[in-house]
């Protein structure tokens, strides 16, 4: 039983760095028609830039991050600037692609500068570990778990609590009527799209703490922020929360009870099951957004 509720804390607390870097995903494709296929690698990339800070100049991982997001967000509005924007017409497939090959450009470039070497975050706070109910949780876990709620807190209040997240909202609903009302669009997905990547940072820094990783890792990633965006339903910031925290949870239930080997493919195989009976995901529409 002890190592059952290991597991599901565990598997709750990776869980909701999970839902932070997938809610980035989520919202992109929510406003923008965009598949983000380069998600995968903007994680590692900010888990990269947290390291040299970490590694060249000591500076924590934490207070890292005052550097690396703002970086991460100029990177997600050059990016869209230079490439997204110019797709105008058959958005998702041609975003696949789009996205796809900045993704091939960046890992192209890890590769070149940090050799393909399998690294770690570290910090005093990464491996040390505290007792509760018989077992121990490592303090990366809990601290990362509370940066990303405070971060997704922060997120639902920009997009229900603001002028912008009012507007952000019209454009998911219907991109032409919220142009004729005079929002524009083009700003709005600009800045959606930079705070998504923006996101990556955070997400990053926790998953490069927690797990070893290289440029090859965005693939791992990439796929499961993608099972986890369409089993929430596409463009639903609750469902990508609620699929994150059941995925991992189950995933790290299954490693204990089951076999490591055998988590990935529970992973998948939920998916398939509940699009069976439920394509649009747990809280997707059926129905297409008006453009």
């Amino acid at each position: 039983m002890a190592l059952l509720a290991e597991a599901i804390i565990l598997g709750l607390l990776t869980g909701s760095v999970y839902a932070l870097m997938a809610s980035g995903l989520t919202l992109i494709f929510g406003v923008m028609d965009i598949i983000n296929i380069a998600q995968g690698i903007f994680v590692v990339l900010g888990a990269y830039l947290s390291y040299a800070l970490e590694h060249y100049l000591h500076i924590d991982l934490f207070l890292g991050l005052l550097i690396t997001v703002p970086v991460m967000f100029f990177l997600g509005l050059g990016i869209e600037w230079a490439f997204i924007r110019r797709i105008r017409q058959n958005r998702v497939m041609l975003s696949l692609l789009v996205t796809y090959a900045v993704a091939l450009v960046i890992e192209g470039i890890l590769n070149f500068i940090f050799t393909g070497t399998t690294v770690r975050l570290s910090a005093p706070y990464v491996d040390a570990t505290f007792p509760i109910f018989g077992f121990y949780i490592s303090y990366m876990y809990l601290f990362s778990a509370g940066m990303s709620i405070v971060l997704l807190l922060g997120l639902y209040f920009l997009i229900y609590q603001t002028r912008f997240g009012y507007s952000m909202r019209a454009a998911m609903q219907n991109r032409t009527a919220a142009m004729l009302i005079g929002i524009d669009v083009e700003r709005i997905s600009a800045i959606t799209f930079g705070l998504g990547v923006a996101l990556t940072a955070a997400g990053g820094m926790s998953f490069g703490a927690i797990n070893a990783f290289n440029a090859a890792s965005s693939y791992d990633l990439i796929s499961r922020l993608l099972v986890i965006i369409v089993l929430g339903g596409m463009g639903s910031l609750r469902g990508a929360l609620l699929a994150s925290l059941f995925m991992l949870a189950v995933g790290a239930i299954t490693d204990v009870i089951w076999s490591p080997v055998w988590s990935s493919t529970v992973f998948f195989v939920l998916l398939v099951v509940l699009l069976l009976f439920r394509p649009q995901g747990l809280f997707g529409k059926v129905e297409g957004r008006k453009q």
